[in-house]
């Protein structure tokens, strides 16, 4: 005969608490569902359970600590022993096999899906922002049925298999446990005859239309997230959001960083070499820009708070004229005079550099 205490891995002044929490640590380890055909397992829960039985009755416990297994009445693990006593299984395996005996699964709502839409800009929307409307498609209530999913004059039934509880009661060995009903699938209600239209669904795929605020200075890829625009919940529960992603075209005249723009400004040798005010567009209109002397090809100047319009409402970027020199195809005699007088009193080799 096996010790009781000993089994459950406790001490002989052990507390009630302590010998009910080694049992259940035990049980959920022994137990037949998670251990289906091994006879040992088996076995071993049977002990565990017949010791925590014991243990547990302060009766029959000080009577076994008074006179041992052979003062208990048919003997510790005996034939007397009601291995189908009745206990909680919710409170010892806390949901993992289905709950409490007995009870109806929960239809819980369930959030409906996020759904994404595109929504085009050309380059100035994205820096002014506009107001428009889109077409999403999205499940609604079937309106041949009115969402019940029944053939209009018709409606849902009681599920016969599971008299409108939504679970049924599964023999696993030593226990009942609770499932959803396979038929109804734990709604409770079956459909005898399926509305034609959204053949027992109760839904229906519907273009509707929104209206999006695109905010001055999206960029391309900018996510609008209106809530509750997406797919219906089930069961009651909330509708997902409606994420609107912009999709800006390119500029043919600003390069955009940010909430900077950079634009390429094209000057002659001379105005590079001497210095010059430039006319430079910007989204607000052209601004004059000085070029100092001696400006090289590629040189950044900032033009401040001329950019794009910061997301939120903070402040402007700037733009960025970016300097090119533009370098004639053609010459005229007086221009071709004039670079030979220049080549002839420029000063030092700007290669020299690269053999150094």
């Amino acid at each position: 005969m096996t010790n009781p205490y000993e089994t459950l891995g406790v001490a002989k002044n052990a507390s009630a608490d302590e010998i009910k929490k080694a049992y259940r640590k035990l049980a959920r380890q022994y137990h037949p569902d998670r251990n289906p055909g091994d006879g040992a397992a088996e076995e071993r829960f049977k002990d565990v359970q017949s010791a925590y039985d014991l243990l547990s009755d302060p009766e029959k416990r000080k009577q076994y600590d008074t006179f041992g297994a052979n003062g208990m009445p048919g003997g510790f693990g005996g034939a007397n022993f009601n291995f189908g006593r009745n206990f909680d299984i919710g409170d010892l395996f806390g949901g993992l096999f289905g709950g409490r005996r007995g009870a109806r699964t929960e239809r819980r709502g369930m959030r409906g899906a996020d759904i994404e839409a595109i929504v085009n800009l050309s380059f100035e929307d994205s820096l002014q922002g506009l107001e428009t409307k889109i077409p999403v498609e999205v499940d609604a209530p079937c309106r041949e049925c009115g969402g019940s999913g029944a053939q209009p004059g018709t409606a849902p039934i009681i599920c016969p298999e599971c008299n409108g509880r939504g679970v049924k009661a599964e023999s696993q060995g030593l226990f009942a446990l609770s499932q959803p009903c396979p038929r109804c699938r734990g709604n409770g209600t079956v459909i005898e005859k399926p509305c034609p239209k959204c053949h027992g669904t109760g839904r229906e795929r519907r273009t509707k239309r929104y209206t999006v605020r695109v905010p001055a200075g999206v960029k391309d890829g900018t996510r609008i997230r209106l809530k509750d625009k997406g797919e219906p919940g089930m069961n009651g529960g909330p509708s997902g959001d409606l994420n609107v992603v912009t999709r800006v075209a390119e500029s043919p005249l600003y390069e955009r960083r940010g909430a900077d723009l950079v634009v390429n400004v094209p000057v002659t040798y001379a105005e590079a070499a001497l210095g010059a005010k430039v006319e430079v567009p910007t989204p607000e209109g052209p601004v004059s820009l000085k070029v100092p002397a001696g400006s090289e090809d590629g040189k950044l100047l900032r033009i401040r708070g001329r950019g794009a319009p910061k997301l939120g409402g903070s402040g402007r970027g700037d733009v960025l004229a970016r300097v090119r020199i533009s370098v004639p195809k053609k010459l005229t005699k007086r221009e071709r005079e004039a670079i030979e007088e220049l080549q002839k009193v420029e000063r030092g080799n700007p290669r020299e550099r690269l053999f150094s």
